[in-house]
């Protein structure tokens, strides 16, 4: 993922540190997950705001006004703590508090992030409209990155996301010829929601700003092909013109043109994580990872202090 200039590197740092996971609790003990990343816009006077992006299905599908969004809160030492808010989406009459667009599987939400996410938020400018896409040299073959929590499942005990990439599987890329365009990967429940984006300088195309590279969101991802029960490892992916109609829609009021609907994507399902779709397998592999992580503090803790022993020193602290 490194480049010369690490340009690369820094790129899929920046989104990762947008992404946060997005869950609510059930009345079984269970979770509804899904993933959302955080972009940086204006409101209508022009002031800055931070405006979280996902999914219409992940959030419509939790039914309490309240969920958590996954902050994370950095060490002095260099450590990360999971530190998850309360995120409300719904008034007390239960009503959604973000805004849909009209016809496309797109959300948004105007948050109070902490001052560090706020800062992590993408920039606007990053969204593909229409068109930029094919413009820029992007095709079928070409790689793009994933974010987001297959399974529930988190990076490490702070609270990142899985990254992942593909490449595009369908053509042509323009929304005009469909809202959505595919991608050749594994897509698990918990991915929907999730940002798909190109670094800039990589692949076939150029985003040029300034005469420099800069990455480009591609889209969400929101479904998955299934053939019979049969995931097909294909990940549908809505294009980043209706995050742009849908943070005007937010921001002016202004409703974007509704266009006949295209044929949807046979066998694609919505990837939200909900406790119906939650295999025990996925269940086993989340504790597995749980008590994994435990022993390897446990050990580290253990190898620590033998060698203070044999040192004659103190523990060291993590």
């Amino acid at each position: 993922m490194m480049s010369g200039s690490g340009r690369v590197f820094d790129t899929a740092v920046e989104f990762i540190q947008a992404t946060v996971q997005l869950e609510q609790p059930t009345a079984s003990g269970q979770r509804t997950v899904g993933t959302g990343f955080l972009i940086s816009s204006v409101d209508a006077s022009g002031a800055p705001r931070t405006v979280l992006v996902t999914a219409h299905h992940v959030l419509d599908g939790m039914a309490a006004p309240i969920a958590a969004i996954g902050y994370r809160t950095a060490a002095h030492d260099g450590g990360w703590t999971y530190s998850p808010a309360p995120l409300r989406i719904r008034d007390d009459a239960g009503e959604p508090l973000w805004t849909r667009h009209p016809a496309q599987d797109v959300a948004a939400l105007v948050v109070e992030a902490p001052p560090e996410f706020a800062k992590a938020a993408i920039p606007a400018g990053y969204l593909a409209a229409e068109g930029a896409l094919e413009r820029q040299g992007f095709g079928p073959g070409d790689e793009l990155i994933v974010l987001g929590f297959p399974r529930g499942l988190a990076a490490n005990n702070a609270g990142f996301p899985i990254l992942r990439s593909g490449r595009i599987a369908s053509y042509p890329l323009t929304s005009k010829a469909s809202p959505t365009f595919l991608l050749d990967f594994s897509v698990f429940p918990g991915n929907s929601g999730g940002p798909v984006f190109a670094p800039g300088g990589t692949g076939t195309a150029r985003i040029k700003a300034s005469g420099a590279p800069r990455p480009v969101v591609a889209g969400l991802l929101t479904q998955q092909v299934e053939f019979n029960s049969e995931r097909l490892e294909i990940g549908v992916v809505t294009h980043a013109r209706y995050i742009v109609e849908t943070l005007r829609l937010m921001q002016h009021g202004i409703a974007p043109a509704v266009e006949a609907p295209a044929p949807e994507v046979a066998g694609a399902t919505p990837v939200v994580e909900t406790p119906e779709r939650r295999s025990p397998v996925g269940r086993a592999i989340e504790a597995l990872g749980r008590l994994f992580d435990r022993a390897v503090f446990a050990l580290r803790d253990a190898g620590a202090g033998l060698i203070a022993r044999l040192s004659g020193g103190a523990p060291a602290q993590a």
